[in-house]
């Protein structure tokens, strides 16, 4: 496999990573606090990328292959749980 292969084969794993981390960024303000949050938007999505990349390798050490549905069932539940903390949530 060359380099263009790999990096194809780690773009595309951390795919989902990024857009789930994106997508919450972007409805923060829908899921959290209304009051302006002292961290930016670019750190929430670095937070919440290095979150989902960190679920999508559990499971694929865990299981032994990428795309299996509970990694990604874990990943929504782990990413949305950072966005609830990172925009202080339970004082909405």
């Amino acid at each position: 496999m060359g380099p263009l292969d790999i990096a194809n084969h780690l773009l595309n794993f951390v795919a989902p990573a990024a857009a789930m981390a994106l997508v919450l960024v972007l409805s923060g303000r829908l899921v959290g606090s209304r009051s302006a949050s002292a961290m930016s938007v670019w750190l929430r999505w670095v937070i919440l990328f290095a979150v989902g990349v960190a679920v999508l390798a559990a499971g694929l050490g865990l299981w032994g292959g990428d795309g299996k549905m509970l990694t990604y069932a874990a990943l929504g539940v782990a990413c949305a749980t950072c966005q609830w903390v990172l925009v202080r949530g339970w004082k909405a």
